[in-house]
């Protein structure tokens, strides 16, 4: 016959035990946590360019999530935590400007305890077409300043992109110059300048279309 001391061990054992759920759900919500971080420049002079296109992009899942960013200095980023196509995931706009986005993506990384594979960069991209975007695992920066930061700093490239195309025919002119200076300073005006009327009517349209591949690795 079990006693009144076992009976009281029993409870005690399951008040404990429901003590530590909360516990137990906070590990696995963090263990389902993605990492989404867009490249751009801060200020609103870079606002509208094809190099904040990944701002924009994070923008609008945002908008989609009813979320709001918040400033954290101590992590150089606007951050914001909400849930996107049923996940909990983390959304970042670094602060340092694109060459260095690597500080700040290192801080976000070790703050929230992020893995590596669970890390998406959403940037433009000089190879790939207007109105195209692609999905990348562990591949080199391709000459992208702002994801050679990253992998720097994070010590790996075992992370994923979204890398969404910004090339037309403005950049094809301006990589065809055989003067190597005019070339860079005329690469540099382009992706520093806004799309075109045009490209602009097609943004929001294939910021969705981007956004919407995260759906397959989230």
């Amino acid at each position: 016959m079990q006693t009144d001391a076992h009976h009281l061990f029993i409870i005690r054992r399951g008040i404990l035990e429901l003590q530590q759920l909360p516990l137990l759900i906070y590990y696995c919500y963090t263990l389902l946590m993605k990492l989404i971080i867009g490249l751009g420049n801060p200020g609103e002079e870079y606002q509208n360019t094809r190099h904040n296109i990944g701002f924009m992009a994070l923008d609008q899942i945002a908008r989609q999530a009813e979320a709001k960013f918040k400033l954290e200095p101590k992590l150089n980023a606007e951050v914001v935590k909400t849930r996107f196509l049923d996940m909990p995931m983390i959304l970042a706009k670094p602060q340092t400007f694109v060459n260095k986005s690597g500080e700040a993506a290192k801080k976000i990384k070790l703050f929230y305890k992020v893995k590596n594979e669970d890390i998406i960069i959403v940037h433009d991209d000089l190879d790939i077409d207007f109105g195209n975007s692609k999905l990348s695992f562990g591949k080199s920066s391709g000459g992208h300043r702002g994801v050679e930061s990253i992998i720097s700093a994070l010590k790996t490239q075992e992370f994923w992109r979204l890398k969404i195309g910004v090339a037309n025919r403005k950049l094809t002119i301006a990589r065809d110059q055989k003067n190597l200076k005019a070339k860079k300073e005329s690469v540099g005006d382009f992706v520093l300048s806004p799309p075109t009327p045009a490209e602009q009517t097609e943004l929001k349209k294939i910021l969705n279309e981007a956004i919407a591949k995260l759906g397959h690795i989230l």
